[in-house]
C-alpha cells in the first residue's frame, strides 16, 4: 500500500468535507431512485398464475407496452413500462360539483391518470404541462384525468388551477386520498405526483413516479403510441 498517497487522500478529505458530503448524498439519491424504479417494475408484474387472466382482461396491452418501451426516454425517461399490463383496481373520485366518477367511466379511451396535491411542489410545476397535453391530444380517444388529493382546505385546488390559467383539464378530486392508497396497494403509486398511463380497457401500461414535462415532444410521442 502507498502510505504516502493514502495520507494525502485523508488530508484532502479533511480539507474538503463539503465534497465528501455531496458525494455521499449523490450516491444515496441514486440508490433511492434505483430502488423506486425496481419496486415499480416488480409490483406491476402479474403474480404467478395470473398471467392468463391479465392477458384476457387486457387484450393487446402487452404488445402495446412493448411498443412504448423505446419511447421512454428524454423528458419521460423515468416512465416505467409494465412488462405484463393488468387491470387497475376500482378507482373512485369526484368530478365537477362533487358528482361521483370512476376510472371505468373512461373505458374506451386511453387515460393519463395523474394524482396531485397543492402542497406538492413538483405537482404544481407539472400542472401547466398536463393542461397543454390535454389541449393538444384530449378527445374521444384520450384524456388527462388529474385527481387532486388534498385532504384539507379544499378550496385551494380550484383556486390554484384558476391562478395558473388551466383551461383544458376537468376538475377531479378525492379528499379522502383513498385513490392514492389503492394505487399504492396495486404497486402503481409511491408518492406524489404519480401518473399512470392506462389503455382503453383500464389496464396500466406504465407508471411515472415523479414529475414530467408532459407537453414535450417525448411525452407526446409516448401518448400517441399508447393511443394507437
Amino acid at each position: 500500500m502507498d502510505w504516502k498517497n493514502d495520507a494525502m487522500t485523508q488530508n484532502e478529505k479533511r480539507q474538503n468535507p463539503g465534497r465528501n458530503v455531496t458525494g455521499r448524498l449523490l450516491v444515496a439519491a441514486g440508490c433511492i431512485i434505483a430502488a423506486v424504479a425496481a419496486f415499480v417494475l416488480y409490483a406491476m408484474k402479474p403474480q404467478d398464475g395470473k398471467d392468463a387472466a391479465a392477458n384476457a382482461a387486457c387484450p393487446g396491452a402487452k404488445e402495446k407496452a412493448a411498443a412504448l418501451r423505446p419511447l421512454a426516454h428524454g423528458e419521460v425517461a423515468a416512465f416505467s413500462v409494465a412488462d405484463a399490463p393488468r387491470p387497475l383496481p376500482e378507482l373512485k373520485f369526484t368530478g365537477e360539483g362533487g358528482a361521483p366518477v370512476r376510472l371505468v367511466d373512461f373505458k374506451g379511451r386511453s387515460v393519463l391518470l395523474n394524482l396531485w396535491a397543492t402542497w406538492c411542489v413538483p405537482c404544481r410545476q407539472e400542472m401547466p404541462a398536463l393542461d397543454q397535453l390535454q389541449g393538444a391530444l384530449g378527445g374521444p380517444d384520450f384524456t388527462v384525468v388529474a385527481v387532486n388529493v388534498d385532504t384539507a382546505r379544499l378550496e385551494r385546488p380550484k383556486a390554484f388551477l384558476k391562478e395558473i390559467g388551466v383551461k383544458n383539464l376537468g376538475f377531479y378530486a378525492d379528499s379522502s386520498a383513498d385513490i392514492l392508497q389503492t394505487l399504492k396497494g396495486a404497486g402503481a403509486g409511491l408518492g406524489l405526483p404519480t401518473t399512470v398511463l392506462v389503455d382503453k380497457n383500464g389496464c396500466a401500461l406504465g407508471v411515472m413516479a415523479g414529475p414530467a414535462q408532459w407537453d414535450s415532444p417525448d411525452a407526446l410521442a409516448l401518448i400517441a403510441a399508447a393511443k394507437g
